[in-house]
């Protein structure tokens, strides 16, 4: 039971981090003004790291319009969470008299647990800002952060609806979304 809690607060607390720096990337890579919410609040979240690795990434990665230090945070923030549950569940080895047992395919095992974790967070990241842009397209579409989910979606969007055509007046390219990443968290698990 004790290890059941204990992974579970593990997987919230790099969920949140890792969905940050990604969110961070991608309000960047949009030129979303970064001093409101949510922009505040992911920066908070996330300085702590991203800034040390902004300092120490080439210039030209620093330049790019691609935040790579979120990017660089969020992956690192992965294979971080991987070698944890890795600890907490006994993947890394049997421990024996010498300590932990590495056996090769640990080093196969944790890449692989990071890929699935940052693939799964970011689809459902992306998935929690369609479905909010959905809701609030018809309950409250004046309000800013309708604005800023639009701003957010939009270019996840726009490939559906140039194929999706609008039935009686309703956008269905949200729904489509959804229903994809839906799917494709299903094959990540």
């Amino acid at each position: 039971m004790l290890i059941r809690i204990l992974a579970f607060l593990l997987e919230t607390v790099f969920f949140v981090l890792i969905a940050a720096s990604l969110l961070r990337a991608w309000m960047n890579w949009l030129r979303v003004s970064m001093t409101g919410q949510p922009g505040s609040f992911v920066m908070a979240l996330t300085d702590w790291l991203i800034k040390p690795l902004r300092r120490s990434l080439p210039k030209v990665w620093t330049k790019s319009r691609v935040d790579w230090a979120s990017v660089l945070a969020a992956t690192l923030m992965a294979l971080a969470y991987a070698a944890l549950v890795g600890l907490l569940f006994g993947v890394l080895g049997n421990v024996g008299e010498d300590g932990l047992d590495w056996t090769p395919g640990v080093f196969l095992m944790l890449p692989l647990i990071a890929v699935k974790m940052l693939l799964r967070v970011a689809l459902q990241t992306i998935f929690m800002l369609v479905l909010g842009y959905a809701i609030l397209s018809w309950v409250q579409p004046g309000s800013w952060v309708y604005g800023l989910l639009a701003r957010l979606t939009e270019p996840l969007l726009a490939p559906f609806r140039r194929v999706i055509p609008t039935i009686g007046g309703v956008d269905l390219s949200a729904l489509v979304l959804l229903v994809v990443l839906q799917i494709g968290m299903m094959v990540l698990i």
